[in-house]
């Protein structure tokens, strides 16, 4: 049996591992009464023993399939994902392979505006849940190689690995949530800040 933490985890690649057919099927009816809950009340309304009531099944049942509230914020959040990495591993151009670095880059970080923008509160929840949190899963990785090889593809010459992390660092839930609703940028400007930084890595001149 994994263990919670992974459980936790994101996947990077590829679909979720095969389940016995009792075990697909109380974990359809868990993460189906989670997603009711949280669209009803919110994250905050989230209980082990509220979802496992819903569900109709034990509350070991759900302690034992996603160990605490945040793997089963993770686990909400899984579909979303699948749905984002597929787009951009194999979907068609500009966000998949096709075409240029620096229009793929500005497809992926538009798209990953939207899907934040689509369950921040359930990402906040899951990267505030450990200091790691953010960095720890499959999901976090598999955005930084992608940003990393394609920075790389337009500037051979530049820090991929340290520019891919500042380009994610405005997604982090939390700031993200901040300008959202604490500062009142709408997406529009959240998008249009994230191609100014697109704009300025294309730069071949010298900066004045």
């Amino acid at each position: 049996m994994q263990s919670s933490g992974a459980k936790r985890e994101l996947p990077l690649i590829g679909g979720p591992p095969r389940e016995r057919a009792d075990a697909a099927e109380n974990r359809r009816k868990i993460l189906s009464a989670a997603r009711r809950i949280a669209a009803t009340g919110g994250v905050e309304s989230l209980s082990m023993d509220e979802v496992a009531q819903t569900a109709g099944v034990g509350v070991g049942t759900v302690y034992r399939r996603f160990g605490d509230r945040a793997g089963l914020a993770y686990a909400l959040i899984d579909e979303r994902e699948r749905v984002l990495q597929a787009a951009f591993l194999h979907g068609p151009p500009p966000l998949g392979p096709g075409a240029e670095p620096i229009e793929r880059i500005g497809a992926f970080l538009s798209a990953l505006v939207d899907r934040t923008e689509e369950q921040a509160d359930l990402l906040l929840f899951a990267e505030t849940s450990s200091p790691e949190a953010r960095y720890a899963g499959g999901a976090y990785a598999a955005y930084h190689l992608h940003l990393a090889t394609l920075i790389l593809r337009l500037r051979p010459d530049a820090d991929a690995h340290y520019l891919a992390d500042a380009l994610l660092a405005p997604l982090a839930a939390n700031l993200y949530l901040h300008q959202r609703r604490t500062l009142g940028m709408d997406v529009e400007r959240v998008k249009a800040g994230l191609d100014a930084l697109i704009r300025n890595l294309g730069r071949t001149d010298p900066a004045t």
